[in-house]
């Protein structure tokens, strides 16, 4: 009965032994064969010998690079400071064109899309708010060239409407008295010295500002009146107010100044840049918030010549058809700027355009994956399209997404002209000492 369990553990302990004495064996041939291989980041490892791309023929291996960072530069495989694996670059991977070459494998993964250099018509507009003015064009003063009272005020407020002929005020001026009376008395007067002598009177009473109908008065009437009615030359409204009832007022004071609301100004800030886009005399549509359904129509008739240093705008002035007198001093309107198409030209998608603050460049798309930095000039953009003077052709394909990684390539090879100036760098080490 004892001697049976002692049998069984005697062959467990043997069992065990085998399994260890095969497992160190296993891990003593491994380790040998792989003493006697070299490793893969030594200068006789079949990789760095025979890296991926040199047996398709593209050149001598000139150092391995991180496409993340390509100004670092390394002389053996491995990984990047930031701990990505480092990729070869080859003596003749750029274009004889004096471009860059991309595979079409990067391009697809990093989603660098292609357009065309097209040909179109651009409609120049603009779209700003501006605020609504008087028309000083049609402002008309009501002044007394002689000294008088205020007898009777009709309009009593300033900003009140009036029309063409409406009285305004009733006033005694003792000039003008004293010159109906002297007119008066040589009105009849028939002989040839007497008709000069009157001729001047009346011109007199023109001189010193008598209102028409009062010298009619007195050629029809044969009499005179101790007051004299102003009335409103143009229909408007009296947008100041200068007398009050019982008032005196001295030889040249403005007793009323009357602005006209047949037409209305609308002054509006345009940025330096797209000053061109409004041509003076050109259409303007104007939109009113309190007018919803109601165009207005008008045109551009003065650029004011001074440039806000601040915004770097240009206030131009707008004159808007004012039906109804709809529009009032202080309403803000939406302005349509709009000029005739222009003849057709190149233009590209305004993504496409690398502006560097010194120039403008393109990146044109070559065959074979090979792309070029081309130096542009350009015209104002218009609704997402930027024209072309000079620099591209019809048909050509460009870049429109993506231009930083055709730029980091370029950095590598200096066979483009950098968009940017970058410092050089020097042969780093990899990451580990690889």
């Amino acid at each position: 009965m004892t001697t049976e369990p002692l049998s069984k553990v005697k062959w467990l302990a043997v069992a065990l032994a085998l399994l260890a004495l095969g497992a160190g064996a296993g891990y003593w041939w491994a380790h040998r064969m792989k003493m006697s291989q070299p490793s893969a980041g030594s200068p006789t490892s079949p990789d760095m010998a025979n890296p991926p791309g040199a047996a398709a023929g593209n050149g001598k291996l000139l150092y391995w690079y991180d496409p993340m960072i390509p100004n670092e530069h390394f002389d053996k495989p491995g990984k990047s400071s930031m701990g990505m694996q480092m990729v070869p670059k080859y003596a003749d991977e750029g274009s004889g064109s004096g471009g860059v070459r991309v595979s079409s494998g990067v391009v697809q993964n990093l989603g660098i899309r292609l357009g065309k250099v097209e040909k179109a018509s651009l409609r120049s507009g603009l779209h700003v708010v501006g605020s609504v003015v008087f028309d000083d064009r049609l402002a008309e003063l009501v002044q007394a060239r002689v000294e008088g009272y205020v007898t009777h005020l009709h309009v009593k407020a300033p900003l009140e409407r009036v029309h063409r002929g409406q009285q305004l005020a009733t006033i005694l001026a003792p000039q003008w008295l004293e010159a109906q009376q002297e007119y008066l008395t040589l009105v009849d007067a028939r002989s040839e010295s007497a008709g000069v002598i009157r001729d001047a009177a009346r011109q007199r009473l023109v001189v010193l500002g008598v209102p028409d109908a009062a010298i009619r008065a007195v050629e029809t009437k044969h009499e005179t009146n101790a007051t004299t009615t102003l009335v409103a030359p143009i229909g408007g409204v009296v947008t100041e107010l200068g007398v009050r009832d019982g008032a005196a007022f001295m030889a040249g004071a403005t007793l009323f100044r009357i602005n006209g609301l047949a037409t209305v100004w609308v002054n509006a800030q345009i940025p330096e840049s797209r000053v061109s886009v409004v041509p003076l005399g050109s259409t303007v549509e104007a939109h009113a918030i309190a007018w919803p359904d109601t165009t207005f129509k008008g045109r551009v008739i003065a650029f004011l010549p001074q440039v806000d240093p601040q915004t770097r705008t240009l206030s131009v002035r707008v004159a808007l058809d004012n039906p109804d007198f709809r529009l009032s001093p202080g309403m803000w309107v939406a302005l349509d700027f709009t000029a005739p198409a222009s003849e057709p030209q190149l233009v590209v998608p305004s993504e496409a355009v690398i502006v560097t603050g010194e120039r403008s460049a393109v990146i044109v798309a070559g065959e074979g994956g090979s792309f070029d930095v081309v130096n542009v000039t350009t015209g104002v953009e218009q609704d997402g399209r930027t024209p072309i003077l000079s620099g591209l052709k019809e048909g050509q394909s460009i870049v429109l997404s993506g231009q930083f990684l055709i730029d980091s390539e370029a950095s590598l090879t200096s066979t483009v002209t950098r968009l940017k100036t970058t410092a050089p760098s020097s042969v780093a080490t990899p990451e580990g000492g690889q």
